[in-house]
């Protein structure tokens, strides 16, 4: 093939591939004119140079994709004036074209022939501007630091730490990072100041792993846990400084059932949904002090919705029976499906019995609180009351509702086969069903419809668990983002539901885990296309949402090693030392109210701004792997408007199904 051949190929992918695309920077585009493509692959891939796709080079690896790395060209904003650092060098393609772009370019590569190769093509084809080095990438190459710019072309398990602490203020990291080794999110950071930096997502790519010690080992795995730094180490007297601003502007908490929460209640002012969170499912604190805060939201703020990170059958039972109007026969399998000791404990039953004796003493209806259930696991129970329902007011419509849910009939029980089984083409689905039954119920109309009011807003809402269950069960197999979006999604519009079921002047609290709770827009979760509950009630309320989360150091927590596993109490490890938790810890007060949208002093909650670890054990705890398994980074202010301290906790005390005695008010907990 001729050279003016490649020429008119170059020119075209320039055109086709990256300009019709998107990218627009003209020194981006005419670096890739300028640089040969077909010399960087071995001449049996000649022919394919200019093709929109990836190419084999020597060691197994590839060179990508050429829109990809114009893409992150342009992400990385490269200046005439700049000093780059490109990780991950390859057959030195991207550093040639980084050359014409920048004052000066170290590309580091991990494989030494591969280095050899490339460092060998640079300086035949005469860009004296660059230099090719053999060394862990991962590392960084600190004796030139700080750079400009750095370009890693590998994906990563996590951001290396060196390589954010290597970048100037104002300069630009493009790196793609994921928890899978060939599946990442291409991300854009910039260093704003010494200890602040913003995080950007540019979407789904594909790249090799990073192989190094902040990044993967030759065998796939992560070399070391992911999350071992935060951004900046703090020093101990730094992190003590941080821990004696904490002490001097938090408010202590003594006794749990004693504490004052006038200062609460006035920073919560007329808010009309109040999130409180949890960063374990298992320790007895975090479920007294929501309950503590709760009985004051009633009883001063008026509050008449307690929404729980739970099924919505078991709560809608619970909620008649406490009424009088469900029997105990109906109450038998409440809080029963795995994990049962996140909701049957003696700490939630002592909230219901408080609960129960207010209900008993009120004498308006409408000044009654409500407790529902958020989550949308319950698809066979949620199947059962819309069916019972209908028999009740329908019979006719309950016939039709038997026929289409028969499709659910043989993975009632298994919904996640379900999900395997319609992904795989083996199974075509209930989605139309679901979705008939759905909007039939929506349009119910009865004589009675008024009188039916409370029991047809039932049977809708067990509708949508049923549709959004399958949606979910489906969503699955696709990936984590698409089902914990759709989860937290389907939690939010039930709380919306709820709020419009009640009237415009009803006020809604949730209890729901941290990772729910807090505004995902300020944790990474948002770098992976993640949002939830919190931020979107940010979004739909403003300033009238208020959100709580809960952090603690060490102590005991009611969790498992695997999903299913048998219930026990865990030790839970002491918090990391670049942890808020670890900072908290610090403040030597046992435990606090921490105010941060509300501050005492605006200067401790601007020292919090800077990024650290935060941890989230669910009902699964693995210490093994605590730093891969349960941290994340955070920005505690933008996250919660509030945090609650407790240093040393302890696990809640779960009440067993077959523990359970035939108590009036308490069922199904029975104290």
């Amino acid at each position: 093939m001729t050279t003016l051949s490649f020429e008119h190929q170059r020119e075209q992918m320039v055109v086709d591939q990256i300009q019709a695309r998107g990218v627009h920077d003209l020194r981006v585009l005419n670096a890739m004119r300028g640089v040969p493509r077909e010399k960087f692959i071995s001449e049996r891939y000649h022919e394919f140079a200019y093709e929109d796709a990836p190419l084999p080079i020597e060691v197994g690896q590839t060179i990508s994709q050429p829109y990809i790395v114009a893409l992150m060209l342009e992400a990385a904003n490269i200046q005439s004036d700049d000093r780059v650092l490109e990780i991950g060098a390859g057959s030195g393609y991207a550093t040639a074209l980084i050359s014409q772009l920048a004052q000066e370019v170290i590309g580091i590569e991990w494989h030494t022939e591969l280095a050899d190769i490339a460092r060998a093509r640079i300086q035949n084809m005469g860009y004296k501007n660059a230099t090719i080095i053999q060394s862990d990438g991962t590392l960084g190459h600190p004796v030139r630091a700080p750079y400009d710019v750095i370009i890693v072309s590998a994906g990563g398990p996590d951001i290396p730490q060196q390589l954010l602490a290597q970048l100037a203020i104002g300069g630009r990291l493009v790196i793609p990072v994921g928890h899978e080794p060939r599946v990442q999110e291409l991300l854009r950071i910039q260093r704003t100041e010494s200890h602040g930096y913003t995080k950007e997502s540019l979407g789904r790519v594909r790249f090799v792993p990073l192989i190094g010690a902040e990044g993967w080992s030759l065998d796939g795995h992560a070399v070391a846990p992911r999350r071992s730094h935060a951004p900046i180490r703090l020093q101990a007297d730094r992190r003590t400084l941080l821990g004696s601003m904490i002490a001097t502007n938090c408010e202590p908490i003594n006794e749990i059932d004693e504490v004052q929460l006038d200062g609460l209640m006035e920073r919560i002012g007329k808010s009309r949904v109040v999130l409180i969170g949890e960063s374990t499912h298992g320790t007895s604190e975090f479920y007294r002090m929501r309950n503590r805060i709760t009985r004051e939201l009633i009883q001063k703020k008026g509050f008449t919705i307690v929404s729980l990170e739970a099924d919505w059958p078991d709560t809608s039972v619970l909620n008649r029976h406490l009424r009088g109007v469900a029997p105990l026969a109906d109450c038998q399998e409440a809080f029963t499906r795995f994990p049962s000791w996140m909701w049957r404990n003696r700490e939630t039953a002592e909230f219901v019995e408080w609960l129960g004796s207010r209900i008993l003493a009120q004498s308006e209806k409408a000044t009654r609180v409500s407790l529902y259930g958020l989550d949308l696991y319950s698809l066979d129970r949620s199947i059962w009351a819309v069916l019972k329902f209908l028999d009740k007011h329908d019979p006719a419509a309950a016939q039709v509702a038997r026929v289409r849910y028969g499709c659910f009939s043989p993975w009632e029980s298994d919904p996640a086969t379900y999900g395997r089984a319609t992904v795989s083409g083996r199974l075509p689905g209930c989605e139309k069903q679901a979705i008939e039954m759905l909007t039939d119920l929506l349009a119910f109309r009865i004589v009675q419809q008024a009188k039916l009011s409370n029991s047809l807003f039932d049977a809708q809402r067990n509708a949508k668990v049923i549709r959004e269950a399958e949606r979910y069960y489906r969503s699955m197999y696709y990936g984590s983002r698409e089902s914990w979006n759709l989860r937290d999604t389907h939690m939010f519009e039930t709380l919306e539901s709820l709020l419009e079921h009640h009237g415009p002047n009803s006020k809604a609290v949730v209890w729901a885990h941290n990772s729910h709770v807090g505004d995902s827009a300020a944790t990474e979760m948002s770098a992976r296309g993640e949002f939830n509950l919190g931020h979107l009630a940010r979004q739909k309320f403003g300033e009238d949402a208020y959100l709580i989360g809960f952090g603690t150091d060490r102590g005991t927590v009611a969790a498992v090693a695997e999903w299913g596993d048998p219930f026990r109490i865990q030790r839970l490890l002491p918090s990391h030392l670049d942890s808020y938790e670890r900072l908290c810890h610090a403040s030597h007060v046992p435990a606090f109210l921490l105010p941060l949208r509300h501050p005492m002093k605006a200067s401790l909650r601007d020292e919090l701004m800077v990024p650290h670890l935060e941890r989230a054990v669910g009902v699964v705890y693995r210490p093994e792997t605590e730093i891969l398994s349960h941290y994340m980074q955070v920005n505690l202010p933008h996250q919660f408007d509030e945090y609650i301290w407790f240093d040393e906790t302890r696990a809640v005390t779960p009440v067993r199904v077959n523990d359970v005695k035939a108590k009036p008010l308490t069922y199904p907990f029975a104290l």
